[in-house]
């Protein structure tokens, strides 16, 4: 079996790394370190919590134990896609050079552009920094990149994303040609790694696991999530998620719960905490001192759930993460790989589970295509929402629409005709007032013509105009509003008023 010490590294740094408590390299390390020390480039692939990060560190720290780094030009440079990721390369750097004299400088957003400036005009023999802040840098004049001799960029898919290949380019067009360049990730789609080719000479490929795949010490599960109604379904998730972490019990000591959307982070961390549960956020839009005050109360158990977005999914090493959930599905495939990568590292069990709603299947058979096997399902412990609930539902909202139609008079009508005639008292409630007082005219008009027929009057006998001849129900009418005539009218045990019995008789 390969030990660190086969692998020619500078005896300063092994001996950092026995105090650091390893002895056998994993299977990238054992590849990629000595095609780096020759001074090859290097493409780097294997699955998240297999140490990618130290098979550039080490190398870099034992190439660049030889020489002295210059004010303003460093003499390697790392990029990271998030702060999270870059101040964490940072910690491994300081933990494998404690025994070689080697200057280091951070270049992340939120932190003060004087404290960097300082760092960089005495020198720094290696610079970890995301492309924008680097750029910053740059363009103030503060930075020369013409002394790069070891470039690296780590989770090279997410740098290459088209968001960043534009800061990529220019960044490498900053550097000289003869530099060295290692590429990391844990996935690399064909696309992008037709990229790669651009940056790379003669690669050595370094690949120790299928592309795209989970480790076997993860336990992956997904519950199908059916809301009953739209307007309940965000709350109804949350409850979801309580109920699985409340099932999982003792065995869920932690867990990283990823959403989509930032602001429904801040809503899923405020709404664990009205419910009794240690949780906090994190996302870009938080101060990164907050950020890194957060990670470090996960890290050290103060914090028992960390409700994340996608700026925790890439690169980050928290040690004994026991549970990742999914409470949404990632919206591109290789994220799901990165996300549940965060427990079941170093060989430890781990459990991933994934809340799928309706709207969220195109984004799993992506993920289900790129595995190449089936998520698990599992039961929900809620239950399915009953079918009587969902038809009550879409009873409930069918009145609403009618009741904005009938609001408009005539365009009620035709549903009327072609819908059984509903009772008289549901009419009543659900139509508005002008719609019942043309419903009453109807009736008042058919119960007219009834008493007509009853009478015989059939042709001659209509009456055309007022003349002489006055109907019988006008003068019950007037007679009852004159106070002469104490008998309850038939239309007024309709509930009709006076003037709308008017109105029908017109």
């Amino acid at each position: 079996m390969t030990k660190f010490s086969d692998l020619d590294l500078n005896p300063k740094v092994l001996k950092a790394i026995e105090e650091a408590g390893y002895e056998t390299p994993t299977p990238i390390q054992a590849g990629a370190i000595p095609e780096a020390l020759t001074g090859r480039d290097v493409l780097g692939i294997a699955q998240t919590g297999t140490g990618k990060t130290a098979s550039f560190t080490l190398p870099m720290i034992t190439a660049l134990a030889r020489g002295r780094a210059r004010a303003r030009m460093p003499r390697s440079l790392v990029l990271c896609p998030t702060r999270e990721l870059a101040a964490q390369v940072a910690e491994n750097f300081d933990i494998y050079s404690k025994h070689v004299k080697l200057t280091k400088a951070l270049l992340i957003g939120g932190v003060s552009f004087k404290e960097q400036d300082a760092l960089i005009d005495k020198g720094v023999d290696v610079l970890i920094a995301t492309p924008g802040r680097l750029l910053d840098h740059f363009e103030r004049g503060k930075l020369i990149l013409s002394d790069v001799k070891i470039m690296v960029v780590d989770e090279a898919d997410r740098m290459l994303d088209m968001g960043f290949i534009p800061d990529i380019e220019r960044i490498f067009s900053l550097t000289p040609f003869t530099r060295q360049t290692l590429f990391f990730s844990a996935t690399m789609p064909p696309e992008i790694e037709r990229l790669t080719n651009t940056f790379l000479a003669n690669p050595a490929k370094i690949e120790v696991a299928r592309q795209s795949t989970t480790s076997e010490t993860i336990t992956q599960s997904l519950v199908m999530f059916r809301g009953s109604r739209r307007d309940r379904e965000a709350s109804e998730k949350r409850a979801l998620l309580r109920a699985l972490i409340e099932e999982e019990g003792e065995a869920c000591r932690n867990a990283i719960i990823f959403c989509n959307r930032k602001v429904d982070v801040d809503i899923l961390a405020k709404s664990m905490v009205k419910y009794g549960l240690n949780a906090a956020p994190i996302h870009g839009d938080l101060d990164q001192s907050q950020r890194m005050r957060t990670l470090d109360g996960f890290r050290d158990g103060s914090i028992r759930f960390l409700i994340a977005s996608d700026v925790a999914a890439r690169g980050l090493d928290i040690p004994n993460v026991s549970h990742v959930f999914n409470f949404d599905v990632p919206s591109h495939a290789e994220d799901y790989v990165h996300r549940i990568g965060r427990t079941g590292r170093a060989g430890k069990t781990g459990t991933a589970m994934t809340l799928c709603a309706k709207r969220d299947e195109k984004y799993l058979a992506e993920i289900e295509k790129m595995l190449g096997k089936e998520i698990p399902r599992k039961d929900s412990p809620l239950g399915a929402p009953a079918p009587e609930a969902e038809d009550e539902t879409a009873e409930d909202t069918k009145p609403k629409r009618s009741r904005r139609g009938g609001g408009r008079g005539k365009r009620a009508e035709p549903a009327a005709e072609t819908a059984p005639e509903p009772a008289e008292d549901t009419v009543a409630e659900e139509k508005p007032a002008r719609a019942r007082r043309d419903d009453r005219k109807d009736r008042g008009e058919r119960r007219e013509r009834g008493d007509r027929r009853d009478r015989g009057d059939r042709g001659g006998n209509r009456v055309i105009g007022m003349g002489d001849h006055l109907p019988d129900f006008i003068a019950l009418s007037f007679a009852e509003r004159r106070g002469d005539s104490p008998a309850v009218t038939e239309a007024e045990d309709e509930g009709e008023s006076e003037t709308e019995t008017e109105d029908s008789a017109a």
